[in-house]
């Protein structure tokens, strides 16, 4: 019984020292963003590196982190590579479908992604403090779109959706039931937002004309996780 006993530690043991080698919590040094990494970044490296996020996400191979010490490490100040303007929506939170860690990305987040001066004011800080990539994320069954196909009226919700109506009626929607129209509707909202990013601050627009920024649309699809980013 004894030996049997020491046969099983030492094959527990084994297993656990092969699973720290292999990045186990215990031994894993956290993967963050520094002052270096932002710097180095540009804004070609910073679509790419979000796009294999997507893919590990949908393929279901995301990385394994330890939460607890990516809180200590970025505990001291943050570098972000990415600033993402997204839809409230519950399905899609950024950071988990683009498979992204503590420190990794800026998000803001409105119903509809759509754009007014406390968005504008946000974007502007995160380039400020070297930000190389702006994306504006829409997805597919969008609320937000559907609220402003069918005209609902709501306190202040009104008035959010109305930014939406003129890709509404660029899509020519004429019910929320129509999935393919609210897709459309959606991918709209995102190139609109995109040119109210651009047309109302000039901070924005000098760095997208200079090369040091980027933006880009996408959409999220809420049935496959899949992000397809917008053609220009």
């Amino acid at each position: 019984m004894k030996r049997r006993a020491l046969a099983v530690s030492l094959c527990v043991f084994a297993l656990a020292s092969q699973l720290a080698a292999q990045g186990g919590p215990a031994s894993a040094k956290p993967e963050i963003q520094t002052q270096e990494s932002q710097a180095a970044m540009t804004p070609a490296m910073a679509l790419d590196r979000l796009k294999a996020g997507n893919i590990r996400f949908v393929t279901n191979a995301t990385k394994r982190r330890d939460w607890s010490a990516k809180v200590v490490a970025t505990a001291s100040g943050q570098f972000p590579y990415a600033a993402i303007l997204a839809c409230m929506d519950s399905r899609a939170p950024i950071e988990i479908v683009f498979d992204q860690g503590l420190g990794d990305v800026f998000g803001v987040r409105v119903a509809g992604n759509v754009v007014n001066d406390d968005e504008l004011g946000s974007l502007e800080y995160a380039v400020k403090v070297g930000t190389k990539l702006i994306v504006v994320l829409g997805h597919t069954n969008c609320g937000a779109v559907k609220g402003a196909i069918d005209d609902v009226k709501l306190g202040n919700l009104t008035g959010l959706l109305a930014k939406i109506r003129p890709a509404v009626a660029a899509a020519s929607c004429s019910s929320s039931r129509d999935d393919a129209c609210v897709t459309r509707a959606a991918e709209l909202n995102v190139r609109h937002s995109m040119q109210e990013l651009r047309e109302r601050s000039p901070y924005l627009k000098q760095h997208l004309d200079d090369g040091t920024v980027a933006l880009v649309g996408g959409i999220y699809d809420v049935a496959t996780g899949k992000v397809t980013f917008l053609e220009n």
